[in-house]
């Protein structure tokens, strides 16, 4: 077992997608053929509903948890944890490379928020919770997935570099390109939100009906 092993295990755990895979066994259909053409939970969201777009996210997260903790099968890594987080960043960063470009999907997946965030679950388990705070709390506000997934992206780095200060280049660096990214998969959908097209996701529908009558 090496580094270059877990490299390739991590972006073909990645590259699982989950999406697909729900939408041909449980209804027959290609998800990547309907909504924003997207193999990511907010699609899933749209198209399948908010039941097969938690599960979808759910394990999409776990497959960026997962790609991280392959570097506890190496002894030095074990012990070092500089060293270690630097390499599980790189796990990381293949995982979610994975769930964009997946191998058993003809290379069409989603945008990979969800497994980032398994990523950063995986690392730095207090820095994911507040981002996931945040993204609940516009999803609930707004329920827009993409504006959640985006804004808690931006949070990300914020906490990183201000909030808990983390002491390690790499990752700050990483954290910044993290938001970069999230940004730049989103161009399509922040003209949408802008526009006034975004879909919402199909959660508290009733709630937000129930205003509209009033």
């Amino acid at each position: 077992m090496n580094e270059l092993t877990l490299v390739i295990l991590a972006y073909l755990i990645g590259s699982v997608p989950t999406a697909v895979w729900v939408s041909r066994y449980f209804f027959n259909i290609d998800i990547r053929d309907y909504g924003s053409g997207n193999a990511g939970a907010t699609n899933t969201y749209r198209v399948l509903g908010y039941k097969w777009g938690t599960v979808v996210m759910i394990v999409d997260m776990v497959k960026g948890f997962a790609a991280v903790k392959l570097a506890y099968l190496l002894p030095f890594y074990v012990v070092d944890e500089f060293a270690r987080t630097n390499f599980q960043i790189g796990l990381g960063l293949c995982a979610v490379l994975g769930h964009i470009y997946p191998i058993w999907a003809q290379f069409r997946g989603g945008k990979g928020v969800a497994t980032l965030f398994g990523l950063v679950l995986g690392i730095s388990p207090w820095t994911a919770l507040c981002c996931i705070g945040v993204f609940l709390l516009v999803l609930f506000l707004t329920r827009f997935v993409s504006l959640s997934s985006i804004l808690a992206s931006l949070a990300f780095p914020v906490f990183i570099l201000v909030i808990f200060n983390v002491d390690n280049h790499a990752y700050r660096i990483f954290a910044v390109a993290v938001a970069l990214l999230v940004m730049l998969t989103h161009q399509k959908n922040i003209s949408r939100l802008l526009k006034g097209s975004e879909n919402k996701a199909p959660i508290l529908k009733y709630r937000d009906r129930r205003k509209m009558r009033r």
